[in-house]
C-alpha cells in the first residue's frame, strides 16, 4: 500500500537526504513544494495543500535560516516565521488525520568560545552562542 509523504524543506541538507532515503521505497509517493510554490507560513495555502494531497506522513524540516549575523539582526522575524510554518504544518497534519509527523528542529549547541576545531566533549560546556 502506498504512502503519500510530504517532506517540508526538501531542498535543505536534511530534507534532501530524507527524500533520497524515502524514495528508495517504491510504495512511497513523495510530495514536495518549493518556497516559490507554497509559503508554509501562509495558513490558507498549507490548508489547501493538505486538503488536496491526502498526506499520510509529514517530515517537517523547513525553516527560515540565516547565520550569526542574520539571527542577531532579525531575531523576532526568524522566530515568528518559523513558528508560523511549524504551527500551520502541525495543525493541518492533525486536522487531516496524518498518521505520522516527524518535526525536526535544530540549534547551535556549541559554546561561543570553544577551542577550534571543536571536539564533541566541548558541546554544552560553556555559554552558548547568544544569537541562537
Amino acid at each position: 500500500m502506498s504512502k503519500r509523504i510530504f517532506v517540508a524543506g526538501h531542498k535543505g541538507m536534511v530534507g534532501s537526504a530524507l527524500v533520497r532515503q524515502l524514495s528508495k521505497d517504491p510504495n512511497n509517493e513523495i510530495v514536495t513544494r518549493t518556497r516559490a510554490e507554497l509559503d508554509l507560513s501562509n495558513q490558507q495555502g498549507v490548508a489547501e495543500l493538505f486538503a488536496n494531497e491526502k498526506i499520510d506522513e509529514v517530515y517537517l524540516g523547513a525553516a527560515k535560516v540565516g547565520g550569526i549575523h542574520a539571527n542577531n539582526t532579525y531575531p523576532a522575524e526568524f522566530i515568528y516565521d518559523n513558528l508560523m510554518v511549524e504551527c500551520n504544518v502541525v495543525h493541518q497534519a492533525w486536522q487531516h488525520g496524518v498518521q505520522k509527523l516527524l518535526f525536526l528542529g535544530s540549534s547551535c549547541i556549541y559554546p561561543r568560545l570553544a577551542k577550534q576545531p571543536i571536539v564533541e566533549s566541548e558541546l554544552m560546556q560553556g555559554s552558548l552562542e547568544p544569537t541562537n
